[in-house]
């Protein structure tokens, strides 16, 4: 039992190390002008790699597909994850176990998952402390959370963009600093990089 949790820790541990954030970035704009709306019904989704028709999603989802292109299957990871840890994880939705069809496309469930692989960072107001394929999670308001991918592209103003679905499907924007930060999050070979 051991040797399989420390093969599913390296694996995990490979996982996030392999993620370049350029390549993020790309992968999270391909999705604009595909995925064209929001829609967060709960779906019966297949395991591992399950997914949502590609026209439609939520903001996690825009995360979700990113990271898999990269062989980082969030359901997977999140759902293992839960059913070995399932107290460390938010209670706000009533379950009384892990749900592999939604449980990692709810935005405090990546946060946790995010902050147990070591990803976090210090939240700023500082537009120089975000670097394109970061990930970054708001607080709309009124229990409502956002996540998205901060781009290699920036505003006038010198801000990053963010790939993100609030709404009306991918969208590349200048949202950053519109709603309180309230996650910030790279993966560990990026911060490696960075001399972080």
């Amino acid at each position: 039992m051991r040797m399989v949790i420390a093969l599913l820790v390296w694996s995990l541990a490979f996982a996030a190390q392999a993620i370049e954030a350029d390549k993020l970035v790309l992968d999270a704009r391909k999705q604009v002008g595909v995925t064209l709306s929001y829609d967060p019904a709960y779906r019966k989704l297949s395991y591992p790699g399950g997914d949502v028709p590609m026209a439609t999603g939520v903001c996690t989802d825009v995360v979700i597909r990113a990271l898999r292109q990269q062989g980082l299957d969030l359901q997977e990871s999140v759902h293992r994850d839960m059913r070995g840890n399932f107290a460390v994880y938010p209670k706000h939705w009533g379950l009384s176990r892990p749900d592999s069809n939604i449980d990692h496309r709810r935005v405090p469930n990546l946060m946790t998952w995010f902050k147990r692989q070591g990803w976090s960072l210090p939240v700023k107001q500082d537009a120089s402390a975000y670097r394109a394929g970061d990930i970054v999670t708001w607080d709309l308001g009124r229990g409502l959370t956002h996540i998205g991918i901060v781009s290699d592209r920036q505003a006038a103003t010198g801000t990053p963009l963010v790939l993100h679905n609030i709404g009306r499907g991918t969208q590349e924007e200048d949202i950053l600093f519109a709603y309180r930060i309230t996650g910030h999050y790279r993966a560990l070979a990026q911060q490696a990089r960075a001399g972080q």
